[in-house]
């Protein structure tokens, strides 16, 4: 048995965030006059759900290598559902004296201060790391190939992250052994294992298993790209059987799938009300000028579930009938002069917000193909069909990524469904707004596939 680590106090910083959070919402409620009849209950009430809530969200699961953004995303879920929850105790406990407007004063200091105090300790943490050497984590790491490499050059990039590279194990190498790696790690008080799944045998894991938990050292995996570990597993369990899932889909669950549907509601809603009000009517007028036919172009899309819908886009382009089968190519001879600038701009895809809100559609997500594509590339394109388990957007992450308009080559399609698939994985609110943000941009400035 190893000398166990001494004297490491990272385990006193989730607790601490937590005290520290609890005085924070139960104290500020003193500086506005929200006229509580009896501040008991509403101390219990709130510290309990706080509790809760923190639980649900992850609040305080909040790592080492966890991303800003990541952070943001946990602030605003959290505030929003307290927010709810806050504004409940008036109903629930029947409390009609309560003042709202403070009460909503109440909830934007306590926000304020909580992200304050989250950023305040994040940045201090990752200073301590990088600057002062403190809060650092002894790795090692077994294999040799292009994800440990990679995964080396981030440990010594990124000193923030507090790891410290001590070692690598080339198990090629002809006179690698575990029980030499596990000499090295009792000698050199090594805190993390890392090693490549693809290069060790099913009786090797087992052993290098054991030996993490006999030496309470942490034990982690780097996949191998070619083999399921690659893909994002979600963990579950079926009583005490452990079941692994390909992925985990964050629009399935139903705060995420109610807060992205009243997102698409509110912004379809204004910029039909605001803007195609009165644009609509212009473009009318242009379009129809300069050739016959309707004003708007519609056109069976498949959406989630693989379903098919109409989809809404300002006519660009002389009535063809061939409009099903070919996608705009450069300098296509079907593109009119007014549809050659809302093209560009990406004007034409405006009508589509009617979709946003009819339910067809989102805002954000991948972009629908013509019916006859999504047959072809279901065919010929890997996991081309994940894209289906979300609706899909009138922007995306792939467009705004460089992957927009026509499809010249194979790894165009290939790189659009990649982004499309983390997308899906990994939707956020902040992903959607940075999306949208983007797409702004890239209108203005223009894009050379813009066509």
């Amino acid at each position: 048995m190893s000398k166990f680590k001494k004297g490491r106090y990272s385990g006193y910083i989730k607790p601490i965030s937590y005290l520290a959070d609890l005085a924070i919402i139960n104290s500020v409620v003193y500086l506005f006059e929200i006229n509580l009849i009896n501040a008991a209950p509403f101390h219990i009430y709130i510290s309990v759900l706080w509790f809760v809530l923190s639980f649900y969200n992850k609040f305080y699961e909040v790592h080492r290598f966890t991303r800003i953004i990541q952070v943001v995303a946990l602030l605003l879920k959290q505030i929003i559902l307290f927010s709810v929850i806050t504004y409940a105790y008036i109903g629930f406990f029947k409390q009609p004296n309560i003042s709202r407007l403070n009460m909503g004063n109440y909830i934007l200091t306590v926000f304020t201060l909580l992200t304050f105090f989250k950023f305040l300790v994040y940045f201090f943490l990752n200073r301590y790391r990088s600057i002062l050497g403190g809060n650092l984590r002894n790795i090692i790491v077994i294999g040799d190939n292009k994800n440990t490499r990679q995964l080396i050059k981030t440990f010594d990039r990124r000193s923030d992250f507090g790891y410290v590279f001590k070692s690598k194990f080339d198990v090629k190498d002809r006179n690698f052994s575990l029980e030499a790696c596990y000499g090295y790690i009792i000698e050199n008080d090594i805190d993390e294992i890392y090693f490549s799944v693809a290069e060790l045998s099913n009786k090797q894991i087992n052993n290098l298993i054991d030996f993490a938990d006999n030496n309470l050292r942490e034990l982690k995996f780097i996949p191998d790209n070619k083999d399921i570990f690659s893909k994002k597993l979600k963990y579950q369990y079926y009583e005490y059987i452990p079941i692994l899932s390909l992925r985990n889909i964050p629009l399935q669950e139903p705060i995420n799938k109610f807060v992205k549907r009243s997102f698409d509601i509110l912004l379809s809603s204004f910029v039909i009300v605001f803007i195609l009000s009165w644009l609509t009517p212009i473009l009318a007028i242009l379009i129809k000028l300069e050739s016959k036919g309707p004003v708007f172009f519609k056109q069976s899309r498949n959406g989630f579930n693989y379903e098919e819908f109409d989809c809404y886009k300002f006519r660009s382009m002389t009535p063809n009938k061939n409009a099903h089968l070919h996608q705009a190519t450069k300098g296509d001879a079907r593109i009119t002069k007014i549809g050659s600038f809302i093209r560009k701009t990406s004007i034409d895809e405006l009508p589509q917000f009617f979709n946003v809100l009819f339910g067809n559609m989102s805002v954000v997500g991948p972009r629908p193909h013509m019916v006859t594509h999504t047959n072809k590339y279901a065919q010929s394109v890997d996991k081309f069909m994940v894209r289906h388990f979300v609706k899909p957007g009138i922007t995306g992450l792939a467009q705004v990524s460089g992957y927009r308009g026509e499809i010249e080559k194979d790894k165009d399609i290939i790189n659009r469904v990649k982004y499309d698939i983390f997308y899906v994985e990994n939707w956020s609110i902040l992903l959607d707004l940075k999306v949208i943000i983007q797409t702004l941009l890239n209108a203005v400035k223009g894009e050379e596939k813009a066509y």
